[in-house]
Parts: structure tokens; C-alpha cells; sequence
């Protein structure tokens, strides 16, 4: 019969956890087996062997479970290897894992428990839509080592727990929006300690006992200062020969000269040298076929996830693995290296944090990674790292041009 390993941090957080609860913890903490444990133990009356300690018993009050996760998650399986710590009678609960992509197809569920895998009921759109849904008619907890950056954030959830009828009222009672914005933009917040109250009652904290030291390092890469000054004071396409008409192809192209420099894979090269297994995050196309041409001329071993390619991780004593910064932030993780280089900015500081993650896990063993953050000294890299140092989204307004 199973016997559930919890450390004493996840127990604190199973008591403190309620319906509607934001399981808050850092990335590779925990979240998924205390959701599972809360579950199982709170919601089904079930009992475990916790630490070689107590019995089992199959639940009392079975409660159908819906997990809905990211993709890479639910294809990796990782959730149904959890499960395996806990015991159900035959055919006494339904057990549905599935990705946000298909979080509509569970709207009209009533009566089950929904583990809510990751911060993604942020905006007005499909997905928060349907959560409101589900949240009405079923019993569920959010698990996300990033559950807001602002307020604004905190919107659906606030109002799926009853503290507001819907968006509008919340936003009545303490958004001031600009007056001069083309579109919304909130200017400032007002009686911001009732929705710290709202916050506090929600989120529980999970504190690990991790031993993990993260060292972190900037490494400062050359580029083109002329074609930069070409794209960006003559709004010239280099590259198609053509003027530039668009803001977005202004700021992708300034980029694009950025983090081509050959300087950028010379740095890859020493840090690959040092530690042989490798990851890298990375943003584009052009730079997966730089990253890509790299491991083949010097034959390493190499696979990727992006949006078109899922492919696991490497074996063997050298490799690199190639992960796309929107397709593989989160949900996955790696104990097989203690390196990870991020070869371009991402704009979003959650994805910068979520893909950091993905070596910090509790069964690591490793106790020293090693973080490599690669820019350079063009305006556009300093305007990204700033807002990042800052825990902000770099937003291409705020970039005078």
C-alpha cells in the first residue's frame, strides 16, 4: 500500500488550504502531490501512510478529479505518476487530466474537485470565462509559483470566491484608469488594503526546505552597432532591403541584430565546454537555426521543444537541449544539469522565473546552479533587463523610439 513521502512545509500548507485557495510555492516545491494530498485527504476523507506513519483507507466521499494543466505536463505524464501515491477503489472516482487549451470542454462539470495547474485565469478572455463557470459548480484550489504580478491579476479568482459579483465592480471600486490612454491603463490603485485582505485569505504560502544556491551571471555580448543605428534611427529592413512600417518589425529586426552576433554562440561554447550538459532557452526562429547550426558543426548531441517539435530531453554524458521560451517555461524539469543559459530576453519576468525552475527541483542533486543571462549593451537588451531586474514585463510602449 502506498506511503506518501510529505515534507513538513506541504502538511502546513494541506491544513491551510480551502476551496478556492491559491496554493502558492516556488517552482519545483511540491505543488502537485500537496494538490493531490489536499485532495485526497480534505476533500475525499481518504487516509494515507504519511511518512511511515498512520493507514490507509480508501476515501469516504470520492469526488471526481479534473487536473487541468500545461500541455507538456499532461503529455509527460507527470501528473498520473503522482496519482500513483494514492488509492481509489476501482471505478469509485474519474480522474481527467487536460491542458487549458481544452478548459471549455469542462464548463458544464458540476459536483467534482478541479486542480487548477499554473496562473493562467488572467484577462477577460475563453479560459477565464469557462474558469468562472467551473469555479460556480465545483469545489477547486489554483497551484502557481506566480500567481499575480498586480492586481489585475487576481480578478478571476477574486470573483470566482464570491468577494466581487464580477470585474466591473471590482474594477468601480479600485482602478483608476488614464484619462489620456488610447487604451485602458490603469493609473493607480485605491483601497488597495481591502484587496490585501481578499489576497492574504486566499493564498497560502509553501516555504521549501530547498538547499539549492542559485548563481547567476551576466555576460555582456557584442553587436552591430551600425546595423543597429540603420534599424533603428533609419528604419531600414537590412534584411529585406526595405523600409520598416511597423513597430513590431522595428522592434523584432533590433532584436534580431542583437542576438545574432557571433559573439553570443562564443559564449555558448565556453559554457558548454565547462559543464557538458546544457540548457537553453531561447525566443525565435533565427536563433534556434543559429543554435542549432552550433550543434551540428561541432557534432553535440541536441533536441528541442518549441512550438513544432516536442522532443524529451538527451541522454547520454553531452548534450544540449534546445527549449523555446513560450512552448517549455514550465511544466517540465531536469536533475540531469545544474546549467542553464538563456541566449535571448524574454520580455515576460514570470517566464523568466518559470524557465529558471525548471533545474531548481527539491530532488536535484545538485546544490550549486548556475544561471547565465547573455545581452548585451544595446539600448533595446538594457530596457528589457531593467524591467526584469525590476520583476516587470518589459512592455514595448515604455521604449521611447
Amino acid at each position: 500500500m502506498p506511503n506518501l513521502e510529505l515534507y513538513d512545509y506541504q502538511l502546513d500548507a494541506i491544513d491551510k488550504l480551502k476551496n478556492g485557495s491559491i496554493l502558492c510555492g516556488g517552482v519545483g516545491s511540491g505543488k502537485s502531490r500537496t494538490s493531490l494530498a489536499y485532495y485526497y485527504i480534505k476533500i475525499c476523507k481518504g487516509s494515507l501512510k504519511i511518512n511511515g506513519q498512520g493507514q490507509n483507507r480508501y476515501p469516504l466521499f470520492p469526488r471526481d478529479l479534473y487536473i487541468i494543466t500545461t500541455a507538456k505536463k499532461r503529455d509527460s505524464k507527470e501528473w498520473d505518476y503522482e496519482l500513483t501515491n494514492f488509492i481509489f477503489k476501482e471505478d469509485t472516482v474519474k480522474v481527467t487530466i487536460d491542458s487549458w487549451n481544452n478548459i471549455k470542454k469542462y464548463k458544464d462539470v458540476y459536483g467534482a474537485f478541479f486542480i487548477f495547474d499554473e496562473q493562467r485565469v488572467v484577462g477577460k478572455g475563453a479560459w477565464v470565462k469557462a474558469f468562472l463557470n467551473i469555479a460556480r459548480k465545483n469545489q477547486w484550489i489554483l497551484a502557481s509559483a506566480t500567481p499575480g504580478d498586480k492586481w489585475e491579476d487576481y480578478i478571476p479568482v477574486f470573483v470566482a470566491n464570491g468577494f466581487y459579483k464580477n470585474k466591473t465592480q471590482l474594477s468601480r471600486e479600485h482602478f483608476i484608469y488614464s484619462r489620456f490612454s488610447k487604451y485602458p491603463k490603469i493609473e493607480k490603485y485605491y483601497n488597495e488594503q481591502k484587496l490585501r485582505k481578499f489576497r492574504d485569505d486566499i493564498l497560502v504560502h509553501m516555504k521549501d526546505n530547498r538547499t539549492t544556491i542559485r548563481h547567476k551571471e551576466e555576460i555582456k555580448c557584442d553587436y552591430d552597432r551600425e546595423l543597429y543605428r540603420r534599424i533603428f534611427r533609419d528604419r531600414w529592413d537590412i534584411y529585406e532591403n526595405c523600409p520598416i512600417k511597423e513597430t513590431g518589425k522595428l522592434f523584432y529586426l533590433m532584436r534580431k541584430v542583437v542576438n545574432s552576433d557571433p559573439s553570443r554562440i562564443a559564449e555558448v561554447d565556453k559554457i558548454f565546454t565547462r559543464f557538458g550538459k546544457v540548457i537553453i532557452f531561447y525566443n525565435h526562429t533565427y536563433e534556434l537555426e543559429i543554435l542549432e547550426d552550433y550543434c551540428k558543426k561541432h557534432d553535440i548531441l541536441y533536441s528541442e521543444w518549441n512550438g513544432k517539435t516536442h522532443q524529451e530531453l538527451p541522454s547520454g554524458s553531452k548534450w544540449i537541449y534546445l527549449v523555446q521560451y513560450t512552448a517549455g517555461c514550465e511544466g517540465w524539469n531536469c536533475i540531469e544539469t545544474n546549467a542553464l543559459i538563456f541566449y535571448s530576453q524574454s520580455y515576460s519576468y514570470r517566464q523568466t522565473e518559470q524557465a529558471a525552475g525548471r533545474i531548481d527541483r527539491i530532488n536535484t542533486p545538485f546544490t550549486d546552479l548556475y544561471y547565465f543571462y547573455l545581452s548585451s549593451y544595446a539600448p533595446i537588451d538594457n530596457a528589457i533587463r531593467r524591467a526584469l531586474k525590476q520583476k516587470k514585463n518589459f512592455n514595448e510602449s515604455s521604449f521611447k523610439i
